[in-house]
């Protein structure tokens, strides 16, 4: 009777163990996220930027995005190019000044920016949301959503597809892109489905229409501090 028992329980066994192997793990596939849920990944992770003049007014206004919980961004550097003053807005109206420019590569169209401390800004859990940057290149037809602020108190989610990882672009690799983007949206992040950071909106192409170019993660990472690499 025992020695059925002890065969009846390995049998047992073995068929759960069967029932919940797919040949992959829940970590070996990745999270694939839709429109909405992409939108609440980001929203908090980025915000309206501003380049004001002596008057406080808005001079340029772009999108930024935050790197690290410490305050590390980035944005398209044409957007901040000659900036004396910037701040920043985010998603619930809480205002983020001043706003630096550690570090910049114009080529690159890329802006390394530093926000105030998180504690200094009172944030939640003295920490700022961020997103994480994709670590391998996109591919042809792969499905990405572009973000930004257009308006101010307005930030706005397209989608489309990378048409293709890699363009020649005036001298520079661009990933070019079918996911709508509108004035303001530059220096915004371009998402990939699984929630991460797949390249930094930089503009349009004027030759084509309807694609859009995208700064690649190698030129972004190539101004990043070794940390976030």
């Amino acid at each position: 009777m025992k020695k059925q028992l002890a065969y009846l329980c390995i049998i047992v066994s073995l068929l759960t163990a069967a029932f919940f192997y797919n040949g992959t793990t829940s970590a070996d596939t990745p999270v694939v996220n839709n429109a909405e849920q992409t939108y609440q990944l980001a929203e908090k992770a980025m915000f309206y930027l501003r380049v004001l003049k002596s008057d406080g007014t808005a001079s340029a206004t772009g999108t930024g995005i935050i790197l690290s919980p410490g305050g590390t961004a980035v944005t398209a550097y044409h957007v901040v190019k000659g900036a004396e003053r910037m701040e920043g807005v985010m998603a619930d109206g809480t205002v983020i000044s001043p706003v630096k420019v550690t570090k910049y590569d114009e080529l690159k169209d890329v802006a390394v920016l530093e926000l105030p401390s998180p504690a200094a800004m009172k944030i939640k859990d003295n920490a700022y949301s961020y997103l994480q940057v994709r670590k391998n290149v996109v591919k042809h037809g792969e499905t990405v959503f572009a973000l930004g602020y257009p308006l101010k108190n307005t930030n706005i989610i397209t989608e489309g597809i990378v048409n293709t990882p890699a363009a020649e672009i005036n001298g520079r690799s661009r990933i070019l892109t079918s996911a709508q983007i509108a004035s303001g949206m530059s220096g915004g992040p371009l998402m990939d489905a699984h929630g991460q950071l797949a390249g930094v909106i930089s503009g349009s192409l004027r030759t084509m229409n309807n694609i859009h170019l995208i700064i690649n993660n190698d030129d972004l990472r190539s101004l990043l501090p070794a940390a976030l690499k």
